[in-house]
């Protein structure tokens, strides 16, 4: 059987991805490589559990033999790296953290990556690509008049998150440039939709709404983010995986740019058609909190370049992801309650001051 290696498949996007591939009846067989730290969750990747095309290694991505172990058992025609630590919040705090796993281990992988890649046959070598998944945080952050983030946007990172994942497009680029490794990467949106963890924005408001916390909003809740559907991103890797032109970049966006509080508004008034509460709105929960440190203001990508050579515009509205992404969470409840129970229940209590 052939096969891709997914790194980072027991997190949010990388879990989407997993299930939406072997969705496919035809679709290769996927080594899903995952450390499983605090953000990685087994229980995402349920509907696949006992399908014989999925293999789980729970594998820190820092470790070369490991990696390099499973490159040369299963043989892999493609490498997608979704691995990164990718909480802002968590990076203000603990950038170490996110040094190691975003710019340590994407260097490492890649060394392991290079040398399998370097003895496979010549058809195999030239078939074989690496897709890095980025963010569109590393453009940093744009004025409001300002045109969205081309793929030819300067680099501005300005959070150690966003710095640790300029650092590893700068790295995945360079083995393209340096030594050949046919290579892809992808900048997105703001990703939303089923099994985020829930100390992003919209899935740490549905739970806290339900859940009849307060609902924080950082500042003023006048930052702007293009929100991109997570089934739709998956879609887009699908086809840059299979069509896209070794070296190049391409921003995945899903044309949505939303004011913060207008999003927590949105999902409360969806929470009570669908879900209300016994007296009032949802909206009645919300609360503004001091702004986070260094606090990027707008962010959006001009996704045109991945339309016109590949042909992909993104399925959903903010509106239909949103109201599918609700849904999710209401019908999941015991995926909730596991996700939200121990340490995630300290972060928030050390990060959300009002």
């Amino acid at each position: 059987m052939s096969h891709i290696l997914v790194t980072g498949g027991a997190g949010f996007i990388g879990a989407n991805f997993v299930l939406d591939w072997l969705r496919q009846e035809d679709a290769d067989g996927v080594v899903n490589v995952d450390k499983l730290t605090y953000a990685g969750n087994r229980k995402s990747l349920t509907a696949v559990a006992l399908d014989a095309r999925h293999v789980f290694s729970q594998t820190d991505i820092c470790d070369s033999a490991a990696v390099t172990a499973l490159l040369k058992s299963y043989r892999p025609r493609a490498v997608v790296h979704f691995a990164a630590e990718s909480h802002v919040d968590r990076s203000i705090l603990s950038p170490g953290d996110f040094v190691q796993t975003n710019v340590v281990g994407t260097f490492r992988l890649l060394e392991s990556v290079l040398d399998y890649w370097q003895v496979l046959d010549a058809p195999e070598r030239t078939a074989f690509r690496f897709l890095h998944v980025s963010t569109d945080e590393v453009f940093g952050s744009l004025a409001p008049a300002d045109m969205p983030f081309t793929e030819a946007s300067r680099y501005q990172p300005n959070s150690p998150y966003s710095a640790s994942k300029a650092a590893s497009d700068h790295m995945v680029r360079a083995y393209h440039h340096t030594y050949g490794l046919p290579v892809l990467i992808t900048n997105c949106a703001n990703n939303y939709g089923p099994f985020q963890f829930p100390e992003k924005l919209i899935a740490r408001m549905i739970t806290s709404a339900l859940a009849g916390e307060p609902l924080p909003v950082y500042g003023d809740g006048f930052q702007v983010r293009d929100w991109l559907y997570v089934g739709d991103h998956c879609a887009a890797i699908r086809e840059i995986l299979a069509r896209g032109r070794p070296g190049e970049t391409y921003n995945v966006g899903g044309w949505n740019e939303k004011i913060n509080l207008e999003v927590v508004q949105a999902l409360c008034d969806l929470l009570d058609e669908l879900r209300p509460r016994t007296s009032g709105s949802y909206r009645s929960q919300i609360a503004f909190v001091d702004d986070r440190p260094g606090h990027d203001r707008r962010y959006a990508v001009d996704a045109s370049k991945l339309a016109r050579e590949l042909g992909w515009k993104p399925a959903e509205t903010f509106e239909s992801g949103l109201r599918k992404t609700v849904q999710w969470y209401l019908q999941n409840p015991e995926w909730v309650k596991d996700v939200l129970s121990g340490e995630y229940r300290n972060w928030v209590g050390k990060q959300y001051v009002e």
